[in-house]
């Protein structure tokens, strides 16, 4: 691959620096059969977008009045189930070495505070000083601005940082802010999401090392 230069990092979260897969699928299983809704097509919309908006889009003739009252038990429900909630492997290890290399990182992410806050105390994880949720945004995936905030609060331009994405709503985000993209094959294959610089199924599979123009390059980790 061709080494993906940065000076930023900009993460999503479920999927790709954590799997919480299982308590994502309980939750909205629980919801598709509270809406006579069948869970696959659920589950075709509901990566990478904000609860909301995907509750939007499969409840059109609901009431703006209802949907908040299902997204906020959905969002206190998920943010209970957090048993079985783990890392992405070498998403430790990575953030480690943006710290020590004093690179700025941000989480960007379509899950309320709430859910997110609980899922990176129960995976480990430090708390970022730039963390994007849907309550900080007007739009949230797959429109640009998430990734838009994060790259200004952390005071780098968007086309230099990396967007670390596993969803389609993701990348799509990640591309229309002019980000560099890593694609995490965590749920989809590479066929079945946008075109990135690059994709891994893992993050320990890319090291970090300076560049001496200033930036910074992720490269294959070859063992």
């Amino acid at each position: 691959m061709t080494p993906v230069k940065f000076k930023a990092v900009l993460f999503d979260l479920d999927g790709t620096l954590i799997d919480s897969h299982a308590s994502v699928e309980r939750a909205w299983r629980k919801w598709s059969t509270y809406n006579g809704i069948d869970f696959n097509d659920a589950n075709r919309v509901l990566h990478g977008r904000p609860a909301g908006e995907t509750m939007r889009l499969l409840l059109p003739d609901a009431s703006e009045e209802e949907i908040q009252l299902q997204k906020q038990r959905h969002e206190l429900a998920e943010s209970k189930d957090v048993e079985d909630t783990k890392l992405i492997p070498g998403a430790k290890e990575l953030i480690e070495t943006l710290t020590r290399f004093d690179i700025p990182w941000a989480i960007v992410t379509s899950g309320a505070y709430i859910i997110a806050s609980a899922r990176i105390r129960a995976a480990g994880l430090p708390v970022p000083e730039v963390f994007i949720t849907p309550e900080k945004v007007t739009k949230g995936k797959p429109d640009p601005e998430p990734f838009l905030l994060g790259a200004e609060l952390l005071g780098v331009s968007a086309e230099d940082c990396v967007v670390f994405e596993d969803s389609h709503a993701g990348l799509i985000s990640g591309e229309a802010a002019m980000c560099r993209l890593v694609g995490v094959l965590s749920q989809y294959s590479a066929e079945q999401l946008p075109k990135a610089d690059c994709y891994v199924k893992e993050l320990s599979e890319l090291i970090v090392t300076p560049s001496e123009d200033g930036y910074y390059e992720l490269e294959p980790n070859i063992i």
